[in-house]
């Protein structure tokens, strides 16, 4: 299974902002700590507040801080939230299916099978045990 580019992104900054909880982060900091778009980023985080994971803040001091504690976000959770929309194969999209073997076909039982196990793996996990240790100061 291969996740798109928002999930990763996303998931990179939600481990960011696991690892330190209290800190507020701007998109324009974890674009350039990540060498990443900003604007990608931005789109990433928007998402994320209006599912209700983030909270962002305006103005000075400002920027976005998880709205719920790392151990209470699990990873399944977070994979269906980032990859919305997105199927596995093209087969199992609802109402866009031109699949010839619709029907006949026993691959699609196993994709949807998989891909089950595959989020519920991650449904025994939560955000905490990715958070990203600390940088150490020399």
């Amino acid at each position: 299974m291969r996740l798109t580019s928002f999930t990763d992104y996303g998931l990179r900054m939600l481990m960011r902002m696991a690892s330190d909880p209290d800190r507020a982060f701007s998109t324009a900091d974890m674009a350039d700590e990540f060498g990443l778009s900003r604007n990608h980023l931005a789109k990433i985080m928007q998402h994320l507040a209006r599912a209700g994971l983030v909270e962002t803040r305006r103005g000075g001091g400002g920027g976005a801080v998880l709205a719920r504690a790392p151990g209470e976000i699990r990873l399944g959770a977070l994979i269906r939230l980032l990859e919305e929309g997105q199927v596995l194969v093209e087969c199992l999209a609802p109402g866009t299916n031109d699949c010839t073997l619709d029907g006949r076909c026993r691959l699609k039982s196993r994709l949807r099978s998989a891909e089950a196990a595959f989020l519920a793996d991650l449904d025994r996990s939560t955000l905490a045990d990715l958070a990203l240790d600390q940088p150490t100061a020399n």
